[in-house]
């Protein structure tokens, strides 16, 4: 009997262990001379932030020159900067949506070399469901002018709250997250956004879509985890043990994620000016001396495009992780959201419901918690072992 006790100990201890170093599977790997083949582009104008650009299709993206993949094989999405723009007309510009939904159990992670920046510049990597803002939005990386931080936010129907748990570093903002701007979190680690981000070289984000919460870091490239690096070299499970805390915690107990978020399509967009970035508040203080009008669209917007050099990503790749889930597989028929989108309907990634073993969101060293524990395991586990061998 003893001997059958010390084995259900030992096969008990071994499961918390795997169960700690699993890590998440790739299951989509955007990078390379075939990044863009997975994402559908919106062609239209911008009619969700009243932006003033018309994002374009595929074919026109690829003949305009706006996304293509460089020499180092770096995938390019950028806003016109060679044209000039008559007033009352809009600058072309790109938004690409992933053919995949990611549903709960999905975590994604973006090695980026630079982001868009500039007086009425306004990108975006974020996540979208299917209808908004009833399954949700979540903002990974969002800017606009010449803001000197990142900022992280969801959007939900009423009910979703944020009140800062112990374990988030960067600050937050606005707590209810059906407002128009979303519940917010400031970036607090240097070199976010903007001309510092590309100074360092870079960064990543990544974002973890759980049951338990959603949680979103960020380091610049100096400080980029060695599980990560390995990771996108390998193409390897990821493990999240040297992470240290989010910078933005969203823990599920006061945000009911399976009730407010739906499966995720993941999104990059540039828009200009619209609804956020020329809203005199957020415009003039950095960028009202741009022009002589103090007007986002006619001192930016219309005119020679040279104001838009540094209005690009340069992305490295997108991966997608899941703990548990499918590759996606298309249905017999896709289906229209809204002409002209290019849309796809297919099998959400990620079914994991259950909270993930990979990082626990009740803590300022979350993570670093995780790693003792998973020594105390491995210290009972040989135990464990050695007393299994004494027994048999």
């Amino acid at each position: 009997m003893l001997s059958l006790l010390l084995l259900s100990l030992f096969l008990a201890v071994l499961h918390s262990i795997l169960l700690l170093t699993k890590g998440y599977d790739l299951v989509e790997d955007y990078s390379g001379t075939t990044f863009f083949d997975d994402w559908d582009f919106y062609g239209g104008y911008d009619n969700l932030t009243l932006g003033d650009v018309v994002w374009l299709d595929r074919d026109q993206a690829y003949g305009q020159g706006l996304v293509y993949v460089n020499t180092v094989g770096n995938a390019i999405l950028k806003v016109d900067n060679e044209h000039s723009v008559a007033f009352n007309q809009k600058r072309a510009s790109v938004r690409i949506a992933s053919k995949a939904s990611y549903a709960v159990g999905s975590l994604w992670i973006t090695d980026m070399v630079h982001i868009p920046y500039g007086c009425s510049v306004w990108p975006a990597f974020w996540t979208t469901g299917p209808t908004w803002p009833n399954d949700g939005e979540i903002d990974i990386m969002e800017g606009i002018n010449l803001m000197d931080h990142n900022g992280m936010a969801l959007h939900t129907l009423p009910g979703c709250m944020h009140l800062t748990p112990p374990n988030q570093m960067g600050h937050s903002e606005e707590l209810d997250c059906s407002t128009p701007t979303g519940c917010v979190v400031a970036e607090t680690k240097p070199n976010s956004y903007q001309a510092g981000f590309a100074a360092a070289g870079g960064g990543a984000f990544a974002a973890q879509f759980d049951v338990a919460g959603i949680f979103i870091w960020f380091w610049s490239r100096p400080d980029i985890p060695l599980s990560i690096m390995k990771a996108a070299s390998s193409k390897l499970p990821v493990d999240m043990s040297d992470w240290g805390p989010p910078s933005a915690s969203f823990p599920a107990t006061t945000c009911n994620i399976t009730q407010f978020f739906g499966p995720q399509k993941l999104v990059l967009d540039i828009t200009l000016c619209g609804s956020w970035a020329a809203i005199p508040e957020f415009y003039l203080p950095t960028c009202g001396n741009s022009g002589p009008t103090g007007i986002c669209y006619n001192d930016n917007v219309v005119g020679p495009g040279d104001g838009f050099n540094n209005a690009y990503f340069e992305i490295r790749y997108v991966h997608a992780y899941t703990t548990g889930g499918i590759a996606p597989t298309p249905t017999a028929a896709a289906v229209a959201v809204a002409s002209p989108k290019t849309t796809s309907t297919q099998t959400p990634i990620g079914t994991q419901l259950a909270p993930s073993s990979l990082f626990y969101p009740d803590g300022a060293v979350g993570s670093y918690m995780e790693r003792g524990a998973g020594t105390g395991l491995l210290s009972m586990l040989a135990g464990a072992v050695v007393v299994c061998l004494v027994c048999f």
